[in-house]
């Protein structure tokens, strides 16, 4: 058993790990350094977050020691748009040069200077929603590693500005760490860091110099009583609740270098994902729902196909009259390819959620590969637009098509709505969520000529790739259907319970939505817990099961539906796979209250107004899937029973 499980461990790791490891992208290449050529050691600041508030904001804000030289590495789309701002820092060191309490700045707020209690108010916000520093080193985040339950160490990719003890002396967040923090109504800023860089010696591997394999650090709260010549010893450093007298806060730092050649520069994200929480989350449990998906779609296979041939050998006999007096979905032959209401929306759903299956597909495929790994900042994020506007003519050509099928005549209408109607609703989401951002003054607030290129790539390049695509379907002649339509429509007898639309639509998202809920939490805690998310094999493996589960799960109600003679399957097929985007937003609602701590009503506004988003594009993606998969299905089976 114990082999077994050490076998699991080996086998999980190397799973999990490899997308990280293999980074094959510029940037991503070993730096070598060398004592010798003292190379100096450029630390970088990127945006602060707290998981009580969805507002991110840069360091300069806080009023932090700033770099005299400061300058920003060029940032991609995808960083932009998540809000990343990286910049330098006044952390400088040399290579293998240990630096012992090295002042950095200090900060002075006078009483009575409207700025500076302003500044320190801010200071004090942060403090008290626990926003985190991420700071980083060679492409690495300086991680605060502790100990936690079980004798089990965490490192977390961020540490604490600071915390608070509240007037009724209850120690918040970081403060329970350090039994000095006991001061009511008093904040104690982090304001000294002890910094150890660990590296890898190559002389014995046939290259010189060194590589660093890990970053850590060590926040400590320190008031020294001599700013010019800090100890870095003696009590906390307190920042009074109330704003009653100057204040000194002086800023330090210590740096400590260790050799440790047992890590290599491969693997040396290991030691943060390993200890991440969802790394040793239960993994059997997972695995045991994915093989009781599988199980499950399995037996609606079997049932489908058993089912199937019976019906299709009954409906195929000699003998028609007997075969007319019958009920069943042979009936309505003449009915069920007749074109649904609303035909125009429909096809313009179906265009768009094509465009996002692809570019889904797509992205967790290269994602799998280790070209989209977290080491490589925003590059999932521009992947997934560029990949989405270049996808625009199997867009336009799908809903044309399927436009064209329906009897549709006003294809400009058609043309104009699949490239505007979707993308246009989630860019005025977004577009008002900006504003909130940038009242509020947050890093996360996109840049004007920021989104001037955004719309530049969809009016520029997706709208006119729409058009292409809307052209060559328009120029196809019209899906050719295995049965004629009858002119008059047939009437649909009286419907049971679980037949009529409503709950044959609901039932249908449960099965997809239960194999997916898993890993929607933890994808849920990387964007909103800012927790790092690297198990895009298994997300890949998830996105083939909910594949599978839409398709057969609206197959089997679709069927289901027409042994009742009920012939309206189009929007039905559609909104049954597609129902599972309502379940998701039922689970967001329900992370919101249960799982985060999100305070005020900017950042409220702002979780649902993403989340709008995120469900939206899903509801698209599943409907687009179960509408396939029953169009498929309706097409095969009417095509082999005979018809008079």
């Amino acid at each position: 058993m114990i082999q077994l499980h050490l076998s699991w461990e080996r086998l999980r790791n190397r799973f999990n790990l490899q997308a990280i490891r293999r980074s094959p992208l510029a940037g991503l290449s070993p730096v070598t350094l060398s004592p010798s050529l003292q190379t100096l050691i450029q630390l970088f600041v990127n945006r602060l977050d707290s998981v009580e508030s969805v507002l991110p904001y840069e360091y300069d804000v806080f009023d932090f020691c700033k770099d005299d030289n400061e300058r920003r590495p060029s940032e991609n789309l995808g960083q932009v748009l998540f809000g990343e701002r990286i910049e330098t820092s006044p952390y400088k060191f040399s290579f293998k040069k240990d630096v012992k309490c090295q002042e950095l700045c200090t900060k002075v707020y006078t009483k009575g200077k409207p700025e500076d209690k302003n500044m320190l108010d801010f200071l004090k916000r942060g403090m008290q929603l626990n926003y985190q520093h991420h700071w980083i080193v060679d492409n690495m985040p300086v991680t605060w590693c502790y100990d936690v339950e079980d004798s089990q160490k965490y490192c977390n990719p961020g540490f604490p500005i600071g915390c608070l003890v509240t007037t009724d002396g209850r120690a918040k967040d970081a403060c329970v760490i350090n039994s000095e923090f006991n001061k009511k109504n008093t904040f104690y800023i982090f304001n000294h860091v002890a910094i150890k860089i660990t590296y890898h010696n190559g002389e014995g591997e046939g290259w010189r110099g060194a590589r660093l394999v890990a970053a850590t650090l060590e926040p400590k709260s320190i008031k020294n009583a001599d700013a010019e010549k800090p100890t870095c010893e003696g009590l906390p450093m307190e920042v009074p609740g109330e704003f009653d007298s100057d204040l000194k806060i002086t800023y330090t730092y210590s740096v400590t270098f260790e050799e440790n050649n047992d890590i290599k520069w491969a693997s040396r994200w290991d030691y943060i994902l390993v200890s991440m929480p969802h790394t040793n989350i239960q993994w059997f449990s997972i695995m045991n729902s994915l093989v009781i998906v599988l199980f499950l779609s399995g037996m609606v296979a079997m049932i489908m196909l058993r089912t199937l041939h019976k019906d299709i050998a009954r409906y195929n006999q000699v003998d028609q009259e007997d075969a007319q007096e019958e009920s069943g979905w042979k009936q309505v032959h003449g009915d069920v390819f007749r074109p649904p209401r609303k035909g125009m929306l429909l096809s313009v759903f179906l265009g768009q959620g094509t465009q996002i299956f692809i570019m889904t597909f797509i992205t967790l495929f290269l994602a799998c590969l280790g070209f989209l790994s977290p080491a490589n900042r925003g590059a999932l994020m521009t992947c997934s637009v560029v990949l989405w506007v270049l996808l625009g003519t199997p867009a336009g050509y799908v809903s044309s098509r399927l436009y064209k099928t329906f009897g549709g005549e006003k294809w400009k209408t058609n043309v104009l709505l699949t490239a505007l109607l979707c993308p246009g609703i989630v860019f005025a989401d977004f577009f008002l969520m900006n504003l909130i951002l940038w009242v509020e003054g947050s890093s996360a607030a996109i840049p004007f000529g920021t989104l001037v290129a955004i719309l530049a790539l969809w009016f520029g390049i997706s709208v006119p790739l729409t058009f292409v695509g809307a052209y060559f379907g328009f120029k196809k002649p019209a899906i050719e259907q295995p049965v004629r339509t009858n002119q008059i429509p047939r009437q649909i007898p009286e419907q049971s319970f679980f037949t009529k639309p409503v709950p044959g639509i609901v039932m249908g998202g449960i099965l997809p939505f239960g194999c997916i809920f898993i890993q929607l939490f933890f994808i849920l805690n990387s964007i909103w817990s800012h927790q790092m998310y690297y198990m895009f094999g298994f997300l890949f493996l998830v996105f083939i099961i909910l594949l599978i589960t839409c398709s057969e799960a609206t197959i089997l109600l679709c069927y289901f539906h027409l042994c009742a003679e009920d012939y309206h399957w189009w929007w039905r097929s559609f909104l049954t796979s597609g129902f599972t985007a309502v379940y998701l937003f039922v689970y967001a609602v329900h992370y919101f209250f249960s799982k985060l701590q999100i305070v005020g009503a900017a950042s409220t506004i702002l979780y649902f107004g993403y989340t709008s988003i995120m469900v939206l594009i899903f509801f698209l993606f599943t409907g687009t899937i179960g509408f396939f998969a029953c169009f498929w299905f309706v097409n095969k089976i009417y095509s082999v029973v005979k018809v008079d």
